[in-house]
């Protein structure tokens, strides 16, 4: 237990100094802020939900201690629930059923039936939502107050970088302003499910992973989600601060189906011999120009409603062994 709560409070340490780095302003800080979630995540799947919260209260209260309430808040909301909870969900499992019956009569010891990954995907986009509005929502309490804050910050930043503003610099800052939220939110997801993936790949290496690794290909989301996805869209056109929430869980939803439209594209190309190059080819074809991501959301859509996989693993021999 000592040993268990030494590593608790050195997750803590490290993932709020990595939050605080922030203060800095230096570039390296930047990225060590959006892994700060890392160690607690680590600590969830390797020691337990349990270190993991012991880490994460200290943390947060360690940084209230110095730097006050705000900062004890932000990082309990961005790091410190997301990365107990998320490590939580990924350990939960329930013994399945199993009729098989060995040799000598006795029943074989229960299978497991893990947490699914798409459910897991849909909590990351909770947080992604929480964290993106509750940042809005410190800038004020309505549309209109919170675009003008916004605007006014970039503002602050084209003006110090490019000197007077004008016209060009003033629908540059409207364009950002405007599409600030959405940004905001594909960042929340894509770094809290890659600190995710990561900290399974380091607790994996390391032995410490207290289940098997998941069939990422397999991931599938629940059907009422695509509702869910309608109905945001739908709300992203009435005004408002409404509108602007719409438009955070409508773009969180669009990631988790982007991200399943990769699961179906790594499903789908299980028999290409030259599958590595075109997998590369994708995914550096959407970090370099964000355009193609659409595709993956399309691919991810497109099973949800046609069973592309299923379809597929019906109609084809036996896959290759994964690479």
């Amino acid at each position: 237990m000592i040993g268990i709560f030494i590593v608790a409070i050195a997750a803590g340490a490290a993932s709020a100094l990595m939050f605080a780095s922030i203060i800095s302003g230096a570039l390296i800080s930047l990225l060590l802020f959006y892994l700060a979630p890392l160690p607690l995540m680590v600590t969830s799947l390797g020691w337990g939900p349990l270190a993991a919260a012991i880490g994460g209260i200290a943390a947060a209260a360690g940084l209230g201690a110095i730097f006050g309430l705000p900062y004890c808040i932000a990082f309990a909301v961005m790091v410190a629930l997301p990365g107990w909870w998320l490590g939580h969900l990924a350990l939960l499992g329930r013994p399945v059923a199993d009729t098989t019956v060995t040799a000598d009569a006795e029943p074989a010891p229960p299978q497991l039936e893990w947490y699914p990954i798409g459910r897991i995907l849909l909590w990351v986009a909770v947080f992604a939502v929480i964290t993106t509005t509750g940042a809005l929502l410190t800038l004020g309490s309505d549309a209109e107050t919170i675009n003008a804050e916004l605007r006014r910050g970039l503002l602050k930043v084209f003006t110090a970088a490019n000197g007077q503003p004008g016209g060009d610099v003033d629908r540059i800052v409207d364009l950002f302003a405007a599409f600030a939220p959405i940004a905001a939110t594909v960042i929340a997801m894509i770094t809290l499910a890659l600190n995710l993936w990561l900290a399974g790949k380091v607790t994996l290496t390391s032995g410490r992973l207290n289940r098997p690794w998941p069939e990422l290909r397999a991931t599938v989301l629940p059907p009422m989600t695509l509702v869910a996805l309608l109905v945001a869209l739908a709300l992203s056109f009435v005004g408002g601060l409404l509108a602007m929430l719409a438009q955070i869980v409508a773009t969180a939803l669009v990631i988790v189906y982007a991200l399943v439209g990769f699961a179906v594209l790594h499903t789908v190309t299980q028999s290409l011999s030259s599958r590595g190059f075109w997998l590369a080819c994708a995914y550096t074809a959407v970090v370099v120009f964000g355009w193609p991501i659409a595709a993956m959301v399309a691919l991810g859509i497109a099973d949800a409603l046609f069973g592309l996989r299923q379809r597929y693993l019906r109609s084809r021999p036996p896959p290759l062994p994964a690479s």
